[in-house]
């Protein structure tokens, strides 16, 4: 079959792109604009893509499938829907190609969704029944977010994004789940859904997809969660939690225990060891006889680029990168390397970047949710005339309030570049001090991060001489 992918620049349509390479179709596609590392690896794997969008693009393809960053107004979109060719959203292919005969693992909620979904894949694989996989992101050692896999299982990331311009249901609602791992669930996607009602409705719709046969684990700390679950009668449901009577994982204070044996993951943070909860439950349940392979091969996981990523670490200065944008995840992160270095001075920095953040929807969430920093420096909102000023988070005054309310400083900076120049000065203040520099943001922040682990490791560095 001869597909052509509209917008294949993407992580993930690119790697969709591959997917269906190797089972053996004929791929193309276009993108307007095509950066690294999706740009080379589309090369790499064959896929040379055509730059803009054409009507004639698309004209031999038996199939076309659209990218939920595209809109109407797009050529091919109008060349598409004119001369009547089917079409799919990337999360209807995925569906259609990959799920059937299958039994999905799907991980789903507002947090952890990446992490949760590299280690259910990684832990079935490490007892040989070769899982599927895809998710959107990359694991810490390089490994890719795909997997056809040749066994009866497929693990998904249950994104609750809208599918297309022609679809506004949440991805997850293609993807068949026998499994259902729920770990969270708050107000998130401010630019899709008007309040958190309207995600618990595609939750709800995502639920009453699972098989009788199948099972839900859910987080039985979160009230959002335990409220759809209420008048649920279909599937059975684990509640899991940590430190509870049935629980595998006991956590406290940074120390981590099973079956009594202090281990040494290397994941940090309750939230993370909740989601490492669930996805052993799940996993305990599919091969009940393999408890101590996989209890080993989670202390083998690596971990996912970008959550909890660290760039640089002696003994005293400690550079971390996180995906963290929601003040839930940035309150969990914060909390978490507080427990792993509870000497360091913790460096909190924060860009407001995703369509959530940017909006004050959060202005008094964020003021709270910094606590445990030293000193929190939060740059102006990414791409600022974005939203109108009425709609955007007011990082001036959510600065003093962070200050206010966490009795610790708290610093505006204009930009990226002057956060930069803005750190340089203060690390000065902690010379004698370890530090954790925390850096969270769900995109580039601004391209920092070479200039952050120059100036950690020149800290470093004059440090030692000393």
């Amino acid at each position: 079959m001869k597909i052509f992918l509209v917008g294949i620049g993407g992580i993930a349509m690119g790697n969709l792109a591959y997917m269906l390479k190797q089972l053996g179709h004929e791929i193309s596609g276009s993108d307007q604009n095509l950066y690294p590392p999706m740009s080379d690896k589309l090369v790499e794997w064959g896929l040379s893509p055509k730059i803009g969008f054409a009507k004639e693009n698309v004209k031999a393809a038996d199939l076309v499938i659209i990218g939920n960053a595209i809109s109407r107004g797009n050529p091919e979109v109008e060349e598409v829907l004119s001369s009547g060719k089917e079409y799919m959203s990337m999360a209807q292919a995925i569906g259609h190609f990959f799920l059937k005969g299958k039994k999905p693992i799907v991980i789903a909620g507002t947090h952890g969704k990446t992490t949760t979904t590299f280690l259910v894949h990684h832990l079935l694989t490490q007892i040989g029944l070769d899982p599927g996989l895809f998710v959107g992101g990359i694991r810490a050692d390089g490994h890719a977010g795909f997997a056809l896999g040749k066994g009866e299982y497929f693990v998904l990331e249950g994104d609750e994004y809208d599918s297309a311009f022609f679809d506004k249901s949440s991805k997850f609602l293609h993807y068949r789940p026998f499994y259902l791992i729920l770990n969270a669930l708050d107000f998130d996607h401010a630019d899709i859904f008007a309040n958190l009602d309207a995600i618990k409705v595609m939750f709800k719709r995502l639920l009453n997809l699972v098989p009788n046969t199948g099972k839900v684990f859910s987080w039985g700390g979160s009230k959002n969660l335990n409220a759809i679950l209420e008048e649920y009668k279909h599937a059975p449901v684990d509640f899991f939690e940590l430190n509870q009577k049935n629980s595998i994982i006991r956590y406290e204070k940074g120390i981590v225990k099973i079956q009594n044996k202090e281990l040494r993951p290397k994941l940090i943070g309750a939230h993370n060891f909740r989601n490492a909860e669930a996805a052993l439950r799940l996993c305990l349940e599919i091969a009940p006889s393999q408890k101590e392979k996989l209890i080993q091969a989670f202390l083998s996981f690596p971990g996912v680029k970008r959550r909890q990523e660290i760039l640089f670490q002696n003994q005293n200065s400690i550079l971390v990168e996180d995906f963290a944008h929601h003040p839930v995840a940035i309150q969990e992160t914060i909390k978490a390397h507080k427990e792993a270095y509870p000497k360091a001075k913790i460096i909190s920095l924060f860009e407001p970047r995703s369509a959530t953040s940017h909006r004050n929807v959060f202005q008094d969430d964020f003021s709270k949710c910094f606590k445990g920093s030293d000193l929190a420096m939060l740059t102006e909102v990414f791409q600022v005339n974005k939203v109108p000023a009425k709609q955007r988070l007011n990082v001036k005054k959510l600065v003093k309030d962070i200050a206010k309310n966490t009795k610790k400083e708290a610093v505006y900076c204009k930009d990226p570049s002057d956060l930069i120049d803005k750190l340089t000065q203060f690390l000065k203040k902690y010379a004698k001090d370890q530090i954790v520099v925390l850096a969270m943001s769900n995109g580039a922040f601004g391209g920092i991060y070479p200039k952050l682990k120059k100036i950690v490791e020149e800290r470093a560095i004059n440090e030692s001489s000393k």
